[in-house]
């Protein structure tokens, strides 16, 4: 199997490719000079990665949505926050055949990452947190999300088991 690293890296890079590519095909009625550029741009960083530069490639797509910010185009992409990149890659993967974790593995992971997300919200909405417990929740949920990223679902679990040890502690239940 190939490193999840690597897995998630590339994919990260073929979302990008998409949707660049489509808002390209688009028919927006914006700038085509700016399109143009950021046409070249998207097959440079194609270019890139085809021949196994991810750095260059990583480098172009952000220099596309810097691009499209600067010239102010209404219907362009919008760059994504890390949280938000993270699991539209996640998502991508997942639809992606031939590019993705086993099957049984990847579900044991969605299940904990189903459990560790509503685990964490019910900790985080609930009154009476006090900023250190809520600094804990934060500090849990990252380090959980870092092993399902790293397709370890064994500390991912441990992860959530030490979260939902927290909730029984501040009286939120996981059902």
């Amino acid at each position: 199997m190939r490193d999840v690293y690597g897995v998630l890296s590339d994919a990260e890079l073929r979302k990008a490719f998409d949707v660049w590519g489509c808002y390209l095909d688009a028919r927006t009625g914006e700038d085509e000079e700016v399109r143009g550029r950021l046409r070249s741009m998207l097959e440079s960083a194609r270019t890139a990665a085809a021949e196994g530069d991810a750095a260059v490639a990583r480098d172009r797509v952000s220099e596309m949505y810097d691009e499209a910010r600067r010239a102010a185009l209404p219907w362009a992409p919008p760059l994504p926050r890390p949280w938000e990149a993270d699991d539209q890659t996640r998502d991508y993967v997942k639809d992606t055949p031939g590019h993705t974790l086993p099957p049984a593995l990847r579900d044991r992971l969605d299940l904990i990452a189903l459990h560790l997300r509503v685990t964490g919200r019910r900790l985080r909405s609930a009154p009476g947190i006090d900023a250190a417990t809520r600094q804990d929740v934060f500090y849990l949920m990252g380090r959980a999300t870092l092993a399902l990223d790293l397709a370890h679902p064994a500390a991912a679990q441990r992860e959530l088991d030490r979260l939902t040890a927290l909730a029984r502690r501040c009286g939120v239940e996981r059902t």
